[in-house]
């Protein structure tokens, strides 16, 4: 039990050293139009896969933090971000973090009910893609929960041509989530399927989710 743990405590820090790097650094994002496409799903997801979905939650509690800190220009600046925090920063810090915690809680229970039924390849592949999948449905849900009535969010609808918020968020994101989520399934699946070979993850048995 002392040498999981051990090996979970180890895997984790480095889960967030990854995540620090690609949002300290421009690797870790690809530009298109307003937003962004984030690879910071990717290390979620793995989180998810090799930790469970407490391994999840804390993987996209750090991400959720580290983004909220690029709409001060920290690390990889989030123009939309600065604007969220000039509006109001305590809504702006709860649409970024808040979407990311549930994102890896999430993905954690998805992961463990895919791979009772699949193999380590395919239960990680669809833990990646559910992991970017649920990254832009939170994120853009909670933008318009919590930002929808504001100048700021109706231009950007007005720009779009649109007042529908479903039609809205589909032509906002739709070119970057569709890329990060095709690069998060086939990332996610090689890894993980990497580390079960490895045998750094143990199956998911029933034996395991009692422990």
């Amino acid at each position: 039990m002392k040498n999981i743990k051990t090996k979970d405590m180890v895997l984790m820090g480095i889960i967030t050293a990854l995540l620090v790097v690609l949002s300290m650094t421009p690797i870790g994002t690809i530009p298109i139009g307003p937003l962004s496409v984030s690879l910071n799903v990717i290390p979620v997801a793995i989180a998810a896969v090799a930790l469970g979905p407490v391994g999840g939650a804390v993987a996209g509690g750090i991400f959720g933090i580290l983004s909220f800190l690029q709409c001060f220009g920290i690390g990889v600046p989030s123009g939309m971000g600065a604007v969220l925090v000039s509006i109001n920063p305590i809504l702006a810090f709860i649409q970024r973090f808040i979407p990311r915690l549930l994102d890896g809680l999430l993905i954690g229970f998805v992961f463990r009910a895919v791979s009772k039924r699949s193999n380590p390849y395919i239960a990680s592949a669809v833990t990646g893609f559910c992991s970017a999948f649920l990254n832009t449905a939170f994120f853009m849900s909670s933008l318009m929960l919590l930002f929808g009535n504001t100048e700021y969010v109706q231009g950007l609808m007005e720009n779009l041509g649109t007042d529908n918020v479903f039609i809205f968020i589909c032509l906002f994101v739709g070119v970057n989530a569709v890329v990060e989520m095709a690069v998060s399934t086939v990332i996610t699946g090689a890894v993980g399927s990497a580390l079960f070979r490895a045998k750094l993850i143990q199956p998911v048995t029933k034996k395991s989710l009692q422990s």
